[in-house]
Parts: structure tokens; C-alpha cells; sequence
């Protein structure tokens, strides 16, 4: 079975929730990354952010180094904007038709997810979904037991979809 973990991730924690799953897994990775990338370092990053989000705007993404129509397992990992997935993943979501495919998602938050896994599932309901997950500040709360929460998740996952 062909295992894809797609990701975007402004500050590094989606980054490391993703890379520690599809080390134990054996997934590959797919970064996404806009051509025009929010500065990480501006105060003003969360509100622009948040707008693309709440607008569903699709910033324009670098060319991607895999198709995921070539994997069977796809999880997916998105920072949470304005209680949503980010724009990122949106334009992601919105180019790439993800049908009858073996799904999983997750989320970094800082504070609330909102109804961030609940938007994914909606807008993903052609798909086997097999799991969903969220982290809370990964990378400053205890960085190890959010990784061997994210494996854990990750091992249950993927025993579901070889069923």
C-alpha cells in the first residue's frame, strides 16, 4: 500500500507532527509551500491567515513533486486558521479531486481547533475516512508525547487500511 502524508505548515508544527508519521509509517512526504508564503515572523501572520481561510482564498502553491492519485493512504496535516484548515490545504484540496481513497487528518492549534476536523471531513466525504487527530502546540507542549501520540494514531491508521 502507497502512503502519502500531505502537509502545510507556516511555523514548524504541522512539519513535525507529519514528519514523525511518515517515518513510522514509511509515507512519503508532500510539503506544501505557496509561491507567496505569510511571514512567519509578522504579528499580523494569524489575521492573514485567518482571512484566507475564512474567505476560502486559494493562494497559488509551487508546483508539487508528487501526485496523490498515486497512493492508496493519504494523510493529511494543516495548521488551524480562524477555527478552519489552512488556505493552503484548501487550494490543495480544491486542484487535486480526492475520491475512494483512504483518509486520515490531523491538526496543530494553538488554543481551539474549532470545527477544523469537521470541515475536512465535509468536504473530503468521498473518501474512506479512518481517523482525525489534533495537537495542541506541538513544538513548545511537550514535543515527545506529541510525537508518540501523532505515531501511535499513525500505527492504528494504517492497520486500518490494510483492512
Amino acid at each position: 500500500m502507497k502512503k502519502l502524508v500531505v502537509f502545510y505548515s507556516l511555523e514548524g508544527n504541522t512539519k513535525y507532527i507529519a514528519q514523525a508519521i511518515a517515518e513510522e509509517i514509511a509515507a512519503d512526504l508532500l510539503e506544501l509551500k505557496a509561491v507567496k508564503e505569510i511571514n512567519k515572523k509578522s504579528l499580523f501572520r494569524f489575521l492573514h491567515g485567518g482571512k484566507q481561510a475564512i474567505r476560502k482564498e486559494q493562494p497559488e502553491l509551487l508546483p508539487l513533486d508528487k501526485d496523490p492519485q498515486d497512493y492508496d493512504l493519504i494523510i493529511l496535516g494543516t495548521p488551524v486558521w480562524a477555527w478552519t484548515y489552512s488556505a493552503p490545504l484548501h487550494t490543495f484540496l480544491c486542484q487535486n479531486k480526492i475520491e475512494n481513497k483512504k483518509i486520515a487528518f490531523f491538526c496543530c492549534h494553538g488554543g481551539d481547533k474549532g470545527k477544523t476536523l469537521q470541515h475536512l471531513e465535509n468536504i473530503l466525504k468521498d473518501n474512506k475516512i479512518l481517523g482525525k487527530s489534533d495537537y495542541f502546540n506541538p513544538l513548545k507542549k511537550d514535543p515527545e508525547q506529541n510525537r508518540k501520540k501523532a505515531v501511535e494514531w499513525a500505527k492504528g491508521i494504517t492497520i486500518s487500511a490494510q483492512n
